[in-house]
């Protein structure tokens, strides 16, 4: 469930057979391959394709490979002896449409890490050799890929190919498994259904923010808080609460605050001062822990503190707001971490028996999430009940649930709720952060997969400047962010208004944004986005595989 889980004979799904052959066969040039030239230091091994294609149909190297394979460890003869039989399920359309996704671009990129090339046509010349081979009457598989390549050699750094194979991030590799059981058609289609309106477009309304300086003495927390609202509001409405995710601000989703609020929406963003980015730069600075066991309770008080607050303010006289906020039905988004706590003020109960268990060994190979959430191992209690009956709604954005809720905590939410996963997340990754949780929450539900969507790609642009310039690697960076992903922040807007709506008159207008010819009509070739009610039986099958590892 983390970023190394075991060796690659473990991840299954076609994309780690991609993996695979990337790893083993590319370089550059004109002509189809005939040798593969494996270098190990100053030391290199040239294997032909006949060869190859030997230990593929007999299952063991040929004798004249002795010198080289038998320095290679049990683990890795069968890996690369299954990889060189694996036959990646997929046509040349698909394959095709695959590559020139975000997503596609981004594991071309990522995988070429363990080639040694004099030249930047990598990512060209790969995305040729893959539909290529695709095409061979045998389907994709190392060789056929091999034997489509522009080249006549291709060279691979192999203690580089083993560290990136040990190095992949299972879970979100297993993603896109499961994105293309659920979207097997990855080439976007305008639906044959009309829509009323575009609800990613602004409303009418001037939008007004309202700063407030909170301070709950009882828990010693001081609380800052954005209030977007317009002239628009009214109590109809419900009041829209957002949770940023850890060593952030309360500024992550502006834009999408300001899009609600023009709707004539209340949104209070609030900072969490446990785990905010002025805590974790503190903590940065004098070498102490960056989060506390005690945030991952405080949070949700903070949200119920907040909501207590701002009912003080809809009774106060002359404050602009008064008799406008619905504090009694009001509705959470959160994201990342904040998707966590959003999911437990809305009623999930963390269970913290198999996290503890699980903390305990190694986790040098969990995922970023994952490693985040065992810091509630030092809590006391086994169980924590922190939802809020205020909480009518909740909205989870790349939430992090694989170990905080244990089996059963996803079960008690009683309340309508949509998880939203990005394909390409490395951080938060979507299958065992998102998709696994989904699976255990009682309906109503909504999932929303984004194909090429990244864990950053959903916050405002002006915090995630410093994206610019990051090395792209198997289990950081490669976030689609700014411009980029303006596509993906338009179908959020028009979403995340559409499910709010369902709180207020206008439900039946807004409900037809809730489905998933609405999803396919917002997609693009960048970005294929699906929306699902339930997990359908070809994608439940990726889930329970992933689950049984």
């Amino acid at each position: 469930m983390g970023i190394t889980r075991g060796s690659l004979k473990n991840i299954t799904g076609w994309f780690c057979a991609v993996a695979i052959a990337q790893i083993l066969g590319t370089n550059t040039s004109a002509k189809a391959a005939d040798t593969v030239v494996v270098r190990l230091g100053l030391f290199a091994e040239s294997i032909s394709v006949a060869d190859i294609q030997t230990a593929a149909d007999t299952g063991k190297f040929p004798s004249d490979l002795k010198s080289y394979t038998n320095g290679l460890s049990e683990q890795q003869r069968r890996l690369v002896l299954g990889a060189l039989r694996t036959r990646i399920p997929l046509n040349v359309v698909t394959i095709s449409r695959l590559l020139n996704t975000q997503i596609g671009t981004t594991i071309l990129n990522d995988l070429a890490t363990a080639l040694v090339r004099k030249d930047q046509a990598g990512a060209q010349a790969l995305r040729a050799g893959f539909v290529l081979g695709s095409i061979s009457p045998q389907g994709l598989s190392i060789l056929s890929f091999i034997k489509a390549y522009p080249s006549q050699r291709l060279e691979i750094n192999l203690p580089q190919a083993f560290t990136v194979a040990g190095s992949l991030n299972s879970g979100f590799w297993l993603t896109q498994q499961f994105m293309l059981a659920i979207a097997p058609q990855l080439n976007p289609t305008t639906p044959q259904i009309s829509f009323p309106f575009d609800p990613s477009q602004p409303g009418s309304a001037q939008v007004q923010v309202l700063g407030l300086q909170l301070n709950d003495q009882k828990r010693v927390r001081k609380i800052p808080v954005d209030v977007y609202w317009s002239n628009a509001a009214t109590a109809d409405k419900p009041i829209i609460v957002f949770s940023h995710g850890f060593a952030s601000v309360r500024r992550d989703m502006r834009y999408l605050a300001e899009h609600l609020a023009s709707h004539g929406y209340i949104v209070a963003a609030l900072e969490h001062p446990g785990s905010n980015e002025t805590s974790t730069n503190s903590a940065i600075k004098n070498n102490t822990r960056l989060l506390q066991p005690q945030e991952f309770l405080d949070r949700p008080k903070d949200i119920s503190f907040v909501l207590d607050e701002l009912e003080k303010l809809n009774q106060t006289a002359k404050n602009p707001l008064q008799g406008k906020i619905a504090t009694n039905n009001a509705m959470v988004i959160g994201y990342s971490f904040g998707g966590g706590t959003a999911l437990a003020i809305a009623g999930a109960e963390m269970q913290l028996e198999s996290l503890k268990q699980r903390c305990k060994k190694n986790v040098a190979g969990f995922s970023l999430g994952e490693t985040l959430q065992c810091v509630a191992q030092e809590l006391p209690a086994n169980k924590y009940q922190l939802g809020d009956q205020r909480i009518k709604r909740a909205i989870a954005l790349s939430p992090t649930t694989s170990l905080m809720f244990g089996q059963t905590g996803l079960s008690k939410l009683q309340v309508p709720t949509l998880v939203w996963a990005g394909s390409a997340d490395k951080t938060v990754p979507a299958l065992p952060e998102q998709i696994v949780g989904f699976n255990k929450i009682p309906s109503p539900k909504w999932l929303v997969g984004i194909l090429g969507g990244t864990h950053l790609s959903v916050k405002d642009p002006s915090t995630t400047m410093d994206q610019q310039g990051k090395l792209n690697t198997p289990l950081s960076g490669g976030e689609v962010v700014g411009e980029q992903a303006v596509d993906i922040r338009k179908y959020l807007k028009a979403i995340a208004l559409s499910f709010a709506a369902q709180m207020t008159p206008e439900a039946e207008k807004y409900a037809i944004f809730l489905t998933p010819d609405y999803a396919q009509f917002a997609s693009t070739q960048a970005f294929p986005i699906r929306l699902v009610t339930e997990i359908p039986p070809q994608a439940m099958l990726v889930v329970k595989e992933f689950i049984r590892q």
